[in-house]
């Protein structure tokens, strides 16, 4: 009686163990199936992106450049994750400008460009409040915002990775005017669950020459002068303030700054933008 009691003992101590390994097999299972159709609903929603993006790159009547487009901005997401994508992205954009040496030339006869650079103030902290799935949409909506304002003044998106822009126009004038654009559209268009400040930076400078380093300096300056805007504003360098000096754009009193990598000081000007310049 004794070894019977035992065997029953011990086939019931398997039966739990059998239930127990069926219940966690079934439960991993489903953890699986879910966590599968959350990286599917992910990446479908970032093709959807891309492909919009994809669609607007190309502006009727502007020479296309040999550069690497928005493609990119999907694939680090997916790869590096939302913080690595947006964390420094001015810094980011002009290291690969400095290595690919897009041809901005060809956006204007004369060899003159306006280059513009913008990113979003605090887009990490942004991005943890909101969490990844949030961000990915505000991210959507700021750039079509952007690449709007960019398209209707006549200019060209060289890059956008992450939440970041480089931006080439022909005229300095329209430059800072889509640039104006866009903090208008920021003020009045609820892109997020809280306000959303852009730091915008221009410079004007000749992409002719390509055996020295006058490419890689112009550039370094125009992203500099975007590093030193806080979120809301538009700083503009000297070149591009003695170009926009017989039009309506007005300008603040300058600053002078001294600017990592740039020889000298630096004067720089902010953008008095309409209705936002007491703000």
């Amino acid at each position: 009686m004794d070894s019977q009691q035992s065997w029953d003992t011990a086939w019931i101590a398997v039966g739990i163990v059998g239930v127990l390994a069926l219940a966690a097999v079934i439960t991993l299972s489903v953890l699986l199936i879910v966590a599968r159709k959350q990286l599917r609903s992910a990446r479908a929603e970032l093709d959807r992106i891309r492909d919009e993006q994809g669609r607007r790159r190309k502006r009727i009547g502007l020479a296309p450049l040999a550069v690497k487009t928005v493609w990119e901005t999907g694939n680090s997401l997916i790869t590096k994750g939302i913080g690595a994508t947006v964390r420094n992205s001015i810094e980011d954009l002009a290291g690969w400008a400095k290595v690919e040496r897009p041809d901005l030339a060809r956006i204007t006869a004369d060899g003159e460009v306006v280059i513009a650079f913008s990113d979003i103030e605090g887009s990490t902290e942004l991005n943890e409040t909101l969490g990844d799935r949030e961000w990915v949409k505000v991210l959507d909506r700021h750039n079509k915002l952007v690449t709007r304002a960019v398209e209707n003044h006549g200019g060209h998106v060289v890059k956008n990775q992450g939440d970041g822009f480089m931006i080439a126009f022909a005229d300095p004038a329209e430059a800072v005017r889509a640039c104006v654009d866009v903090q208008h559209d920021l003020e009045t268009t609820a892109i997020a669950k809280q306000p959303i400040r852009v730091r915008m930076g221009l410079h004007q400078g000749s992409s002719v020459r390509r055996g020295d380093d006058l490419f890689g300096r112009n550039v370094a300056m125009a992203a500099r002068v975007a590093a030193q805007a806080s979120g809301g504003q538009i700083l503009i360098s000297q070149p591009v303030r003695d170009a926009v000096a017989d039009t309506d754009i007005e300008v603040g009193e300058p600053r002078t700054v001294e600017l990592k990598g740039i020889r000298g000081s630096q004067d720089l000007y902010p953008v008095l933008i309409p209705e936002l310049a007491t703000s």
